[in-house]
């Protein structure tokens, strides 16, 4: 038997959380996160927002939402950018293996859209200013894993 989940987010809850810092940034993602999850049937009404003050704080509020149970996925964005100490080093770990660390704990997909940039620049490239939206792209992963989990326990689409 093969599953696979699909992109078509009708009748899903999701909970996005998105860090203050860099806030320029990641406004442009949660925006993103948002047109991408209304295109694909995500009402707006089950779409909630929880703003905490960096990306090191993202796992901790996306725990919390997901030990609620009343989301499908939670989408976590932020933007850490490189300067001259190793602090980005331990903020960026710390923010990326907290989000894979609240999926396998609670069993909710949490999807990752916490950039890790060498500069501004680049960081609002992949925020949507020169293409791609690294917040869509993990709004849409975030559905893909939910609708996956859905069909795994036989409560959506069947198995291809």
């Amino acid at each position: 038997m093969i599953y696979e989940g699909t992109t078509g987010g009708e009748g899903l809850r999701i909970a996005i959380v998105v860090a203050r810092w860099n806030a320029l940034i990641t406004r442009a993602l949660l925006d993103g996160a948002q047109e991408a999850l209304r295109r694909h049937g995500v009402r707006d009404d089950d779409i909630d927002v929880a703003w905490v003050p960096g990306s090191f704080e993202v796992p901790t509020a996306a725990r919390w939402l997901a030990e609620t149970g009343r989301y499908d996925a939670i989408v976590c964005l932020g933007a850490v950018i490189r300067g001259a100490t190793p602090h980005f080093d331990y903020i960026a770990a710390a923010a990326m293996g907290g989000v894979a660390d609240v999926a396998r704990a609670t069993g909710i997909p949490a999807a990752a859209g916490i950039l890790t940039t060498d500069s501004t620049e680049q960081a609002l490239e992949r925020a949507g200013i020169k293409g791609g939206n690294k917040g869509a792209e993990a709004a849409l992963a975030a559905v893909e894993m939910a609708m996956l989990k859905k069909g795994v326990a036989g409560k959506g689409r069947s198995p291809t």
